[in-house]
């Protein structure tokens, strides 16, 4: 379903230029994420609010969008085989016929790298985070006008923000555009540049704010928070903020995909007669049972323990790896002991025996 673009302006079909372009600073500053850093849906309404101004402040793609709607306002809407200015200006470096409106100046995106914990990336979390960006200008609501003026319509371009020119070529004369050197595509000058932020609308300082990491996330994923980077110059939407995370890594577990592994040592006695074990998880403790004549390399699973998976209820696996510890240090009576085993089961072995580590008692 199509939207309206004056509707989300809050502007009635026949609102002029000027209307459209105050209407558009007041929902800019509005729901600016700087302004609303706890409501996510403030975010798309910014976008959405800038992208139907960037369509409603062109006066081309407005005319064919109050004709075609939102289908229209693509250049080629109405030929089929594309606007012939623009075929020429790939062949001679102009530009297409068709003034495309005042250029909205949308905001860097940034990057920024966070270290979370283990279970943390397993069970999720809230975190602060510190950001140096670019942020709106209180002094002159983004406007990059002293408080108390505002920016003029710029007498070179009309408001529009390119200039048309006439040129001679091999076929002709062409009808190229190029960008408003005076106002820089903007459509408009400031006489009474804001002193707080040199007329740039913005200015740079460090914010901190809470960020939200959902269940098992992995080392090198990336968040993509929209509308968090940089503000735009004069009131211009703002980038996107790209988290990317660095996951610590756990002194017992290992991660595997969706499944935790941990590789528990027990001794030969355990493994040979068997035992229940009170075992930690991340989850809590579960009682964990041994069997006896248990070998070495032997998996337990606990089914559902492992990692959640990203946007879902499943999780994997929380798998054992039984690892038989053979005694190095045994005491002479323990070595008797062994060799009496060994014989009665009929077992040949080593009988040098210096070639074992005893322990005194």
């Amino acid at each position: 379903m199509s939207k309206d673009l004056y509707r989300i302006l809050e502007v009635e079909s026949t609102a002029s230029a000027s209307e459209i372009k105050s209407a558009y600073r007041a929902l800019a500053r509005r729901y600016h994420p700087d302004a609303n850093p706890d409501n996510p849906e403030a975010g798309e309404r910014f976008k959405e609010v800038a992208s139907a101004y960037e369509i409603l402040s062109d006066p081309n793609r407005r005319a064919r969008y109050d004709q075609f709607g939102e289908t229209g306002t693509s250049s080629n809407h109405s030929n089929p085989f594309g606007d012939f200015s623009d075929i020429f200006s790939s062949f001679f470096g102009g530009q297409s016929s068709t003034p495309s409106g005042p250029r909205v100046e949308y905001g860097e995106d940034l990057e920024i790298d966070l270290e979370i914990g283990f279970e943390e990336a397993i069970f999720g979390t809230k975190r602060e985070i510190k950001v140096r960006t670019a942020v709106s200008c209180e002094s002159c609501s983004s406007t990059g006008a002293t408080a108390g003026t505002e920016p003029v319509e710029c007498a070179r371009c009309n408001g529009i923000g390119q200039i048309q020119e006439m040129r001679r070529s091999i076929l002709g004369q062409m009808l190229t555009q190029t960008i408003c050197s005076d106002c820089k595509g903007s459509g408009s000058r400031i006489l009474n540049p804001c002193m707080e932020c040199n007329g740039e609308g913005r200015k740079v300082t460090e914010i901190e704010f809470p960020i939200d990491i959902q269940q098992g996330v992995d080392h090198g994923n990336t968040l993509r928070l929209s509308g968090r980077g940089a503000t735009g110059r004069r009131g211009g939407p703002a980038g996107d903020l790209y988290v990317h995370l660095r996951v610590s890594s756990h002194p017992k577990f290992e991660r595997q995909g969706h499944d935790l592994i941990h590789r528990l040592h027990i001794p030969m006695t355990q493994a040979i007669f068997g035992i229940d074990l009170n075992y930690e998880t991340l989850d809590g403790e579960e009682v964990l049972s041994i069997a006896p004549g248990t070998q070495s390399g032997h998996t337990l699973k606990l089914r559902g323990k492992g990692v959640p998976h990203l946007n879902g209820r499943n999780r994997g696996d929380f798998v054992i790896e039984v690892i038989v510890d053979t005694p190095t240090d045994l005491t002479s009576e323990e070595e008797e002991t062994l060799r009496e085993y060994a014989s009665q089961r009929n077992e040949e072995v080593n009988s040098n025996k210096k070639k074992m580590r005893s322990r005194r008692r």
